[in-house]
């Protein structure tokens, strides 16, 4: 009987089989309960309703609509759902909401209440979504929610599934939240099948050990890896991490960068640069290539230390700083020069390591050892010790092992003041050097003058031990043990013995400012930063194609309420857009009804 009636009222309304399969591909009716016309609505709006045994079905193109009741429009071939609405579009997509709309004629449909869109990766709950078949996208500006397991679940006020290719697009306030981080950006073009994310606009990703800034990035979150440029920035707690581009590794917390390195230690108020660093967390291990510079910040003069490769390792409480190949410090009253530096910064103490280059330009010269600079003093040896307080980062002493040389040019003439001896040990008070002691088989060459800085003569002598005392006008030499020398008028002292074995007096070498550091280093050639793009703005989901679309479906001829159901669910100011581009049937319309 059922079959009967709903076969008597579907002639009634003019929907044979013959009409179903015209060219105008209407709204086909599977299965309805019980159906009724409604007059009230006016002629060819039929009500239909489901049964005790199943839904209210319709198909239409590949898809399939059940509800509870639903209201037919003939004319504008034109579907209201109501309760329980589950919409289904072959194999992969399923959505379900309380109610729904959906046009036969444009292939649009809406739905309200409870929205559920569900493919294989992911779904979306959201209160209002859009749905257009003819470009395959899904659309919601009232906020919504995607889950996908693996990685989590993204919020946004705005929100487009692209179902081509697989792609959520969220915009405004979009927040990912992870078990291991949350994401926050602006911005989010999302693949549900690779879980790929790209982020336009400032963007945060805050886990339990780091934070990430960066206005453009990609985040993996199958395997918890990123690529970010433009300001991107990671914050490791005690350490912050700059460069222009970025790559992030979450599971084995590495991170490295290219160009504009800036690493930041906020504990230890000291900053690395160069332009390749990388970063390994668990081993609080940081390494630094390309114009490597490491600078340790301090109130009145902060020191600069730089080499072609910097390796910042340690605790935070403990961190030692080594530099290899060419290292050089600077500091306004303190320079020098190394095969490789290192410095524990916990204990003070900084090691000027031994040169392993040769030089031939000099007959004295074995080898170009570690050199330091302070004031007029120029002190070379095979290895160099420096000593500094932590607490008042103050220079306390240096020590010079095996071959150390001290030289400072006389004040007046074209003569060097030396001492030499097997070791240095040297005091200071203000960062500048006042006293030294030069231990076994020591020597001196001194210029020695009056009050008047007048030449009394050069001293030459050797003993086992020279202690020098530096004022500011003068010098105090004195020599203990088994003493072996003379002064010589200056007349009397042959040239070729105003040098001791292995003088190499090395001021050209000396750096006088930070730019100084860089002599040595060859031209730098920074890579071209390639990868992700500026972005690009979408096009508008109400566009002007999809508007005209719905204009060409309205029914010649029809009432005003009748001709506009298929646009009712646009948004406004996409149809003031409409207004503005000279759509004139739908322009008209929207007059009257405004």
């Amino acid at each position: 009987m059922r079959a009967l009636h709903l076969f008597i009222t579907l002639l009634s309304f003019g929907l044979s089989v013959t009409a179903q399969t015209e060219k105008l591909k209407k709204i086909r009716v599977e299965y309805a309960g019980f159906v009724d016309s409604d007059s009230l609505r006016g002629p060819g709006v039929s009500v239909f309703t489901r049964d005790d045994t199943q839904q209210v079905h319709f198909t239409h193109e590949g898809i399939n609509l059940y509800c509870d009741q639903a209201i037919y429009y003939e004319k504008e071939d034109f579907i209201e759902a109501y309760s329980n609405v589950v919409m289904q579009q072959g194999d992969t997509i399923n959505m379900t909401a309380k109610y729904a709309e959906y046009s036969g004629k444009t292939q649009l449909a809406f739905a309200s209440g409870d929205v559920v869109l569900t493919e294989p990766k992911s779904v979306l709950t959201t209160d209002t979504l859009h749905f257009d078949r003819i470009k395959q996208q899904a659309y919601y500006r009232n906020k919504g929610k995607v889950v996908r397991d693996s990685s989590g679940t993204i919020t946004s006020q705005i929100g487009r599934y692209y179902m081509n290719t697989k792609k959520y697009q969220f915009v405004q306030d979009v927040v990912l939240v992870n078990p291991e981080y949350t994401l926050n950006t602006t911005h989010l073009d999302f693949y549900t099948e690779t879980g790929h994310a790209y982020l336009y606009g400032p963007s945060t990703i805050v886990g339990e050990a780091n934070t990430i800034y960066a206005e453009r990035g990609f985040y993996n979150t199958n395997n918890d890896t990123g690529y970010f440029v433009k300001n991107s920035k990671i914050n490791y707690q005690n350490r912050v991490f700059e460069g222009d581009s970025m790559y992030f590794d979450r599971k084995i917390n590495f991170a490295s960068a290219t160009n504009n390195i800036k690493v930041t230690d906020t504990i230890n108020n000291s900053i690395a640069r160069g332009h390749y660093a990388e970063i390994w967390r668990a081993k609080d291990s940081v390494f630094i290539t390309k114009r490597a510079l490491a600078i340790t910040v301090q109130e009145t003069d902060s020191i600069y230390m730089h080499s072609d490769t910097l390796m910042v390792t340690g605790k935070p409480e403990h961190r030692i700083t080594r530099a290899y190949y060419n290292a050089k410090i600077f500091k306004s009253d303190l320079s020098g020069k190394a095969d490789s530096i290192h410095a524990d910064h916990k204990a003070g103490l900084t090691q000027l390591i031994n040169l392993k280059r040769f030089s031939t330009t000099d007959a004295f010269t074995t080898r170009r050892r570690p050199i330091l600079w302070n004031l007029d003093n120029q002190m070379t040896g095979d290895t160099i010790h420096l000593i500094s307080n932590p607490k008042t980062e103050q220079l306390d002493s240096l020590k010079v092992f095996e071959n150390a040389f001290l030289i400072s040019k006389d004040t007046l003439g074209t003569g060097f003041n030396q001492i030499k001896g097997l070791r240095l040990i040297g005091l200071f008070e203000d960062n500048e050097l006042y006293n030294v002691d030069i231990i076994k088989n020591a020597e001196v060459i001194n210029y020695s003058r009056d009050d008047n800085q007048e030449l009394i003569g050069i001293n030459k002598s050797k003993s086992g031990k020279i202690n020098l005392k530096i004022e500011k006008d003068y010098k105090i030499i004195t020599l203990i043990d088994q003493v072996d020398g003379d002064i010589y008028p200056e007349s009397k002292f042959p040239e070729n013995a105003r040098k001791l074995r292995g003088f190499d007096w090395r001021e050209e070498e000396r750096p006088k400012s930070v730019e100084d550091l860089f002599s040595d280093d060859p031209p730098l050639v920074l890579p071209v930063i390639k990868g992700l793009g500026e972005y690009v703005p979408q096009e508008e989901f109400f566009d002007d194609a999809l508007l005209k679309r719905v204009e060409d479906a309205k029914p010649i001829g029809t009432k005003k309420d009748d001709a506009q159901k298929a646009s009712r669910n646009i948004p406004k100011e996409a149809l003031k857009k409409a207004d503005s581009s000279k759509v004139k049937p739908l322009q008209q319309t929207q007059k009257k009804e405004n």
